[in-house]
């Protein structure tokens, strides 16, 4: 992307200095421009003052962008899994956007942000944009502002939208309620499969992907997981994960697998399952806005002085924390 002069920079409404202009950021954003396009992300992040009128703005232009998550244990090669697959959406001309949600360190708040280092090949693509955010103390492998900024991307005008999840075990399954299609990435030597099975992965998968598929125990890593989706009960309108083998870091399977994506992209359209996981999207969305607004008004009351009390009262065994919720609620 060429670099911008001042003149420029004069010139793009997207990009003035000062407050932000919402209209002008979208209206730049869905004209490829990348500067516009980070900046409405980073006051997703930030939850800034003008986030209320962003979303109004771009409710209207949303719901168009195909979403797909990728999650899986640390070191099965998620991330290369999702370079080589914008790989391949570009070479079909479709705009990509990826959202890369890296681990914060609990005692410095930093991120690690490794993903844009990985993803290297597509920073000079202008039809590509690649966002690392920060999980920010979040508890589970999404960014609390992760569906803000999906929104934004999709309102953007991206055709596909990959979520990359931090691995992290049972939370991972937090992927299934933003995507349209959830791929979970295993690999051989990685750990015994029945124990991802455990950890509630199985659950979530609409395909699963072996990656590193040229290392010895492939095979076995495909047919414990063969083995395990057979122990589920589907029925003939049901959808059954197929198992895709990868090697990501030489493209091998990366055809197939995203046949298998779009295999499953037409059976959420045909059922109806893609309105339903989008309404259940946008009920997990509200409700994590109304609780976030309460803990707002909580934590916001002058000395937290009623907050105070009412622990004070909790503690003392005056008052049980169900009752102490309303009387905080109500005011």
């Amino acid at each position: 992307m060429p670099e911008l002069g001042s003149a420029d920079l004069g010139r793009r409404p997207g990009l003035r200095r000062g407050p932000a202009d919402p209209e002008a950021l979208i209206t730049a954003a869905r004209h490829g421009d990348s500067r516009a396009l980070g900046r409405l992300v980073t006051l997703v992040e930030n939850a800034a003052p003008e986030l209320r009128r962003v979303m109004k703005v771009i409710a209207p232009l949303t719901g168009h962008a195909q979403v797909v998550g990728l999650t899986g244990s640390p070191g099965v090669g998620k991330s290369t899994v999702t370079a080589a697959l914008v790989r391949h959406f570009r070479d079909a001309g479709l705009r990509v956007g990826v959202l890369a949600v890296d681990p914060s360190s609990p005692f410095s708040g930093g991120a690690l942000l490794g993903d844009r280092v990985r993803m290297q090949d597509h920073a000079t693509d202008d039809q590509v944009f690649i966002r690392s955010m920060a999980t920010r103390g979040h508890l589970g492998g999404l960014a609390w502002a992760t569906p803000q900024a999906l929104r934004i991307l999709d309102a953007a005008g991206f055709d596909v939208v990959l979520i990359e999840t931090v691995g992290v075990g049972q939370a991972e399954v937090e992927i299934a309620s933003l995507a349209d299609t959830s791929l979970v990435v295993v690999a051989p030597g990685l750990g015994d499969s029945i124990q991802a099975a455990k950890a509630g992965i199985l659950e979530i998968g609409d395909i699963f992907a072996v990656n590193k598929s040229d290392r010895p125990g492939a095979q076995e890593c495909v047919r414990d997981l063969r083995s395990m989706l057979a122990m589920a009960h589907y029925t003939p309108r049901d959808w059954k994960p197929p198992i895709v083998s990868t090697t990501a870091s030489t493209g091998a399977g990366i055809a197939d697998l995203v046949t298998a994506i779009g295999a499953h992209t037409e059976w959420i359209e045909e059922t109806g399952e893609r309105a339903r996981r989008r309404d259940a999207r946008a009920r997990e969305e509200i409700s994590a806005i109304a609780l976030a607004e309460l803990r707002q008004r909580a934590s916001g009351m002058p000395g937290e002085s009623r907050l105070d009390e009412l622990a004070g009262r909790v503690a003392a065994g005056d008052l049980d924390p169900y009752a102490a919720a309303d009387e905080l609620i109500s005011g």
